[in-house]
């Protein structure tokens, strides 16, 4: 029969809630009933709905379920009520055994707020076990000399019910020897004993035969029936005796079957069928007959199964030791069953979100999972963790029930799929753990720009290219996915020379190619300077810009120039000097020119292309410096003609020439006197004052000469041996020294002046010229400073075609 439930207090929780469900709620959100056992399935528990604070209708719509940990679940939801229901029957004594009270505990999960209420049921114990004993019939031996007052151990019942439905007193059938004690033991268990009151007389009654009845406390009063058989013994004086009273022994629960745990020794002074002993369980239950094995002869005890501390952690049995002549002696006997850590923990994952955007806020909930070990102690104690890599945290909830949350803003582009390990690890040792794995994929928002590898681009063209050409190709990266991914191209929209940079050039929007709409000429354009942005499709688009220079080369459209020696504007030729005690290798003078091109179309290369005395000279191929390549002999020619090629490296190559003139002389009285040598026959008129005019040039060359030896005492510590000359001056008398000349391996140091002497034989027209510095050579390096003063010679010395007597001579010093 159902009754229909009453909600109680808090404070009437102490009292027993008979056949009733009644619920109770703590402070800290716990919901409690309590139902009779063995009622029908779908029996009535409480309105889970009301508890909850919802209507009936809305526990679907909230998906609220009952959540069990791992065993049968043993109530359900109605729905349409809203009332949680027995889902079979139940047998408390099944359930909780002789526990004093049977609590049941589950969750209540509301799916859409994630949250989880604990529920605990009390199953109401009800009289429906009868007191069993283990035996109908039972034989009890006592000694027909025992004496008044003799007890005798008498087999007790069990019964499965607790409080006042189990087991409460005894009754013994009437006779005339025997009364009956109940003794209460230690365990809570109620031990009947025969109290002998007659003394007995084997000769006249040899068996006793007796009525056992155990009663319960229920309402009705349920009872169980055994018949004893007291056998009366002859005489035996003696009874065994136990070296304990009370045996204790703890094992690990993991010992292997088979093992002895103990062996337990009496003793019996008398002899014969008196004296030997045998040992035996007394009153054992079914699950100690089924664990343990008790050598009757020799008194050891060893398992028959695996013990499971879950499942028991200790047994407690009784152990008689019995003589032939039946007297007997008993000890207790305690197994402590220790706890081994066989029990790995388990995760019970009960709600999990598979995606998470990746804008999701710190704390979002991923997952929602329960934790449980079968181990108890520190064996059953468990530690739940992660990575400590990853942006997650575990938070504890109720019960045993954890959350998983994020703990800062996730980066798809960074990761955008995470497998997070659950480790569930115990605190035994050694420590059991298992791991979870949950995968979760972040999705895309786009909050990244498209990005150029590079901060600044740069390319060339050569001029003179087609239209159209395909010029640059760049590409920005958007690590966003789908449309925040793709990426268009565009040219920052500006002017260049006051014309739209879209007439110069355009770019393909979705390949990023750059195309040439004109024809570049380099004379006219060497670089152009523009912007690419590069913008994604999101919503909102992001995009970025990136700088590119676009640089026009040249092509191979000029000769070289040559700078030096530069051909004079008075008509004459360059002449350069060489002395003849010039060493192999001597710097006659250097050839410098220069190319209007850019890159290889502007290196150029020298070489000799013709001499009028073969191998006397060489060329530098890139310095241009002109060298002795033997020494000069006396047989070699006053005058050398070289011609010089200068030739740069463009595609074609393109090159100029230039043809010097070498004086090969000691000294510059000498090339005077070999030009004097030279000229052609004379009026008589003029040649006197000629005379003359030579006698003065003579005159200022000693001069000159005595400033050289002067200079060469004052550097007789530094030049040693040397036959060098050291010359400065203004004039030809003192001209300013700065640089040296070699004569006769003397260094002059020379400014580059260009000394004009004009011979006439007419004295209003001679004279000395002295033009200020030309700096015409400045690319010379600074191993021309070695060179031998260039000596300009006029080629038309021929006096039939110009004035009578004359003689130009130029003097270029450097």
């Amino acid at each position: 029969m159902t009754h229909p439930p009453r909600r109680w207090g808090c404070g009437e929780l102490l009292l027993l809630c008979m056949f009733l469900g009644t619920l109770c709620e703590t402070g800290s959100g716990q919901i409690r009933y309590s139902v009779p056992e063995e009622l029908e399935k779908g029996s009535f528990v409480g309105n889970i709905a009301k508890d909850l604070g919802l209507e009936p209708e809305e526990l679907v719509e909230r998906g609220v379920r009952v959540v069990t940990r791992g065993r049968t679940q043993l109530f359900s939801l109605k729905p349409r009520s809203g009332s949680l229901v027995t889902a079979d029957r139940i047998d408390r004594e099944e359930l909780c055994a002789q526990s004093a009270r049977c609590l049941v505990s589950f969750n209540i999960l509301v799916e859409t707020k994630m949250k989880i209420y604990g529920v605990e049921v009390e199953i109401i114990d009800i009289n429906d076990n009868f007191p069993r004993f283990r035996d109908e019939e039972s034989k009890v031996k006592v000694n027909e000399n025992a004496a008044v007052g003799t007890r005798l151990v008498l087999p007790f019942a069990r019964d499965a019910d607790v409080g006042v439905n189990s087991l409460q007193s005894y009754q013994l059938s009437s006779n005339l020897h025997f009364s009956l004690d109940v003794i209460s033991g230690t365990d809570g268990q109620k031990y009947p004993e025969l109290v002998l009151e007659q003394p007995l007389d084997r000769e006249k009654e040899a068996a006793h035969d007796l009525l056992l009845t155990a009663l319960d406390g229920g309402d009705p009063v349920l009872s169980g029936t055994t018949h004893i058989r007291v056998m009366v013994l002859d005489a035996n004086d003696n009874p065994p005796l136990f070296t304990q009273s009370e045996y204790r022994v703890s094992v690990p629960e993991n010992i292997p079957v088979g093992t002895r745990l103990l062996t337990l020794t009496a003793t019996d002074p008398d002899e014969g069928i008196n004296g030997k002993l045998t040992y035996s369980f007394r009153n054992e239950d079914d699950k100690i007959s089924e664990t343990f094995q008790l050598d009757s002869n020799l008194g050891e005890i060893s398992t028959l199964q695996s013990l499971d501390y879950e499942e028991s952690r200790f047994y407690l049995m009784e152990v008689v030791a019995q003589d032939g002549g039946a007297l007997l002696a008993s000890a207790k006997v305690l197994v402590s069953v220790q706890d081994v850590n066989d029990n790995a923990p388990k995760a019970i994952l009960t709600s999990l979100t598979s995606s998470l955007s990746e804008d999701c806020l710190p704390g979002t909930v991923i997952a929602l999972f329960s934790v449980h070990d079968g181990d108890s102690g520190e064996n059953g104690e468990i530690a739940c963790s992660i990575p400590r890599n990853l942006p997650f945290k575990l938070e504890k909830s109720v019960d045993n029930y954890y959350h998983l949350l994020t703990t800062k803003a996730l980066d798809r582009e960074e990761i955008s799929d995470y497998n997070i390990t659950i480790t569930v690890t115990d605190h035994g040792i050694p420590p059991l753990s298992t791991e979870n794995h949950i995968s979760l994929k972040v999705t895309d928002v786009n909050d990244n720009p498209p990005a150029f590898p590079h901060a600044s681009y740069s390319t060339s063209l050569p001029e003179n290219n087609p239209r159209g050409i395909s010029i640059f190709s760049m590409t920005a990266l958007d690590p966003d996915s789908g449309d925040n991914a793709r990426v268009t191209y565009s040219l920052v929209k500006d002017t260049f020379q006051g014309v739209p940079l879209s007439s110069y050039v355009s770019i393909n929007s979705d390949t990023g190619v750059l195309y040439a709409l004109q024809s570049f000429d380099y004379e006219q354009l060497r670089d152009l300077q523009m912007w690419v942005t590069a913008s994604d499709s999101g919503n909102p688009p992001l995009s970025s810009n990136v700088s590119l220079s676009l640089f026009v080369l040249d092509q191979n459209d000029n000769v070289p120039e040559i700078l030096y020696p530069a051909l004079p504007t008075d008509g004459s030729t360059g002449v350069e000097l060489a002395p003849r005690s010039a060493e192999p290798g001597y710097l006659v003078t250097k050839v410098v020119a220069v190319d209007r091109d850019s890159g290889q179309n502007a290196w150029l290369s020298y070489r000799l292309l013709k001499a009028s005395e073969p191998g006397l000279f060489s060329v530098g191929l890139h310095t241009g410096e002109v060298r002795t390549a033997r020494a000069l002999l006396d047989r070699d020619a006053l005058k050398q003609s070289l011609v010089v090629a200068v030739r740069d490296h463009g595609q074609p190559p393109l090159s100029a020439t230039v043809t010097l003139t070498v004086a090969v002389a000691d000294s510059i009285p000498e090339v005077l006197a070999d030009l004097g040598s030279i000229k052609t026959a004379a009026d008589p008129y003029d040649s006197g004052l000629t005379l003359y005019l030579v006698v003065a040039v003579a005159s200022v060359s000693c001069v000159f000469l005595a400033f050289v030896i002067v200079l060469l005492a004052l550097r007789l510590r530094r030049w040693h041996k040397s036959h060098l000359l050291q010359a400065s001056g203004d004039g030809l008398a003192g001209l300013p020294v700065s640089h040296a000349v070699g004569m006769d391996g003397v260094r002059a140091f020379l400014q580059t002046y260009s000394h004009e002497v004009s011979l006439t034989a007419d004295s209003r027209k001679s004279h000395l010229i002295f033009p200020q510095p030309n700096y015409a050579d400045t690319l010379i390096s600074e191993e021309s400073c070695e060179k031998s003063d260039p000596l300009l010679i006029s080629d038309k010395i021929n006096a039939s075609k110009k004035e009578p007597g004359v003689v130009q001579v130029s003097f270029l010093f450097q």
